[in-house]
């Protein structure tokens, strides 16, 4: 046994065997302090609805992907106060013909989240292999405050091992990750967090009854803990100034149609009758 030791002191490693050791010592440190190794991380509850902390991976499904237009929204509202002066941007990375199909964040929209869309980075790729390595080199920017992934389709190179991956720069940049993804189906995940979103119908608002509300949301944590609570947890999201609130489920799906009473005989019709202000 002495003289192995002897023997292998004789002979130091290469620098190709030193920087593998020292990779693999990173990962293991990684590893131990990630998030994903957590059990409660932090998070901000100062409107009702807990904001995740910055150096998490999610997961954001919607069932159908005529509601991309409801999880865009979510995600933007979970991003948006990640962003300070040292991380100014947001990434939004599509592959080109899913943008086409989904369409991109509109400025009038974002600045009604609250969001310059001058901090809005948008991004299309050709092909998975590009998305997933533009994905990673974005996450590790120390500018960037958050990375949203909107996958209209399914990429069978994001599997658990590419996820683990995603995840283990996200704890190690510190900036937050949002996977958008559609349909029923679940695979095995690295993400810390999953949700389910549901467009929900708004409340009347007090200037014109006939008119769209304010957006709301029907929000389940599929995956998951936040403090004491450990998913499924659901809640009903109304959007402010200060982000999202927690409304009552019964407040949420708009206020009974309104009866009028029966017309004694034909009239014309008013200019404008039932008409939005907005209009």
């Amino acid at each position: 046994m002495f003289s192995v030791c002897s023997t292998a002191s004789e002979h130091p490693m290469s620098a190709k065997e030193q920087m593998l050791e020292e990779l693999r010592a990173r990962i293991d440190r990684l590893e131990k302090r990630s998030p994903l190794a957590e059990t409660n991380p932090s998070f901000a509850v100062t409107t009702g609805f807990p904001i995740a902390s910055a150096g998490l991976l999610h997961e954001v499904f919607s069932d159908d992907q005529r509601d991309a237009g409801a999880i865009l929204g979510f995600a933007l509202g979970q991003a948006r106060p990640l962003l300070s002066a040292d991380r100014p941007a947001i990434l939004i990375i599509q592959l080109r013909h899913d943008s086409q199909d989904l369409g991109i964040p509109y400025g009038t929209g974002l600045v009604s989240f609250g969001i310059d869309p001058q901090s809005i980075v948008l991004g299309r790729v050709e092909s998975p292999h590009e998305f997933l390595w533009a994905m990673e080199e974005a996450i590790s920017c120390r500018a960037v405050a958050a990375v949203i992934a909107d996958l209209g389709t399914p990429i069978k190179a994001l599997d658990f091992t590419a996820s683990r991956r995603l995840s283990l720069r996200a704890a190690a940049a510190g900036s937050s990750a949002f996977l958008l993804r559609f349909g029923a189906e679940r695979e095995a995940s690295a993400s810390r967090l999953r949700w389910r979103i549901s467009p929900a119908v708004s409340s009347s608002p007090r200037f014109d009854e006939f008119a769209p509300g304010a957006v709301k949301w029907l929000v389940q944590l599929e995956k998951g803990k936040i403090g004491s609570r450990n998913g499924p947890v659901e809640w009903m999201l109304d959007w402010t100034k200060n982000g999202f609130v927690v409304v009552e489920p019964q407040k949420g799906y708009g206020s009974p149609p309104r009866t009028f009473p029966a017309i004694p005989r034909p009239l014309p019709a008013l200019l404008g009758d039932r008409l939005s202000q907005a209009g």
